[in-house]
């Protein structure tokens, strides 16, 4: 089976066996996965010696099930999330704890953003918002459009920002979201929306060395409001406006509870329903509800695809920012 990865600050497609099934995991034959261009460049730049595969979110076709597996079969199709068990690769070894089974009414490519649909739902988790609030949303790459999409779901009052007014115009057609491509614009329309209050939330959803925006977040959120970092920002927050509101800064770590913790995803052990409600599988899970009862409208995000034979091209174009395309599907 072949797979992208990086390595040497270089991208490359490795041969490999195709993964032995073991008991509490899946072998899926992929038929799509998504490049998540900020998260990817980033692990190419990072690369060393050893090979590294890209990639976290995916879908495909069951192929086998391990001892222990109950909730899919062969044949079904499944959506899968999770750094190194799902990556750019034509075959994929999946535990029980990272997948969610795809009904037909779900598009195959709306499956494969699963994983960023799970990232999306635990980031809102984490700002703890209640039915009626305010949350405002920065950055809409991949993830901010995401989020923003499922904050409308969930009837938060939503507002965005993004400097790309082809960003902003991709949710014109989100009844309810407001979004500009002016900071000006958007801290007016946080004043006039809340009655000068603040927002309850502010979701930073950009990259940055001690970014600015970080000390700005501050100016827009109400008396003990919140502000999560989503994406890659290096807080910088001024005492006195975090002191002076008793703002909250919180961090938001991938797709849930489960992510990086070996016993709940390499051995496939689940945390107690009772204890741990929404586990990053369970994210997972959702997300798909949501598409599946059209609650959100991915279609946008889907506009480009891609064979599996060009990939290195794409990558190369992606590093060389000659393309502004939030993400790209691969087809296998």
């Amino acid at each position: 089976m072949r797979k992208i990865v990086a390595k040497n600050q270089r991208i490359e497609i490795a041969q490999e066996e195709i993964p032995l099934l073991k008991p509490a995991y899946i072998l899926v034959k992929t038929k799509y996965s998504v490049i998540s261009p900020g998260t990817e460049l980033g692990m190419i730049e990072n690369s060393s010696d050893r090979e590294v595969p890209l990639g976290y979110s995916a879908m495909g076709e069951v192929v086998e099930c391990g001892e222990g597996i109950n909730n899919v079969k062969k044949g079904d199709l499944v959506a899968c999330y999770g750094a190194p068990y799902v990556h750019h690769g034509e075959y994929l070894l999946v535990p029980r704890t990272l997948y969610a089974k795809v009904p037909k009414t779900v598009e195959a490519k709306e499956a494969a953003l699963a994983g960023i649909g799970a990232i999306a739902i635990h980031a809102l988790r984490i700002a703890k918002l209640q039915f009626g609030e305010t949350i405002v949303v920065v950055g809409l790459g991949m993830l901010g459009q995401m989020i923003a999409k499922i904050a409308n779901a969930a009837a938060y009052h939503v507002i965005a920002c993004d400097l790309y007014e082809e960003r902003v115009t991709m949710l014109a057609h989100d009844k309810g979201i407001r979004a500009f491509s002016s900071m000006e614009q958007m801290e007016e329309e946080i004043l006039r929306s809340t009655g000068g209050h603040g927002a309850d939330a502010v979701l930073l959803c950009t990259g940055g060395k001690r970014s600015p925006l970080t000390y700005e977040s501050l100016k827009w959120i109400r008396n003990k409001g919140k502000v999560v970092i989503v994406g890659d920002v290096e807080p910088d927050f001024p005492r006195n406006l975090m002191f002076g509101k008793e703002a909250e800064l919180l961090i938001s770590r991938a797709g849930g509870p489960g992510r990086y913790d070996e016993v709940y995803e390499k051995q496939a052990i689940d945390y107690p329903y009772g204890f741990v409600r929404w586990t990053e599988g369970r994210n997972i899970a959702e997300y798909i509800r949501l598409v599946d009862k059209r609650r959100i409208d991915v279609q946008p995000l889907l506009k480009t695809e891609i064979a599996f034979n060009d990939v290195l091209e794409e990558f190369a174009q992606l590093r060389n920012k000659k393309t502004s395309t939030l993400t790209k599907i691969i087809r296998y």
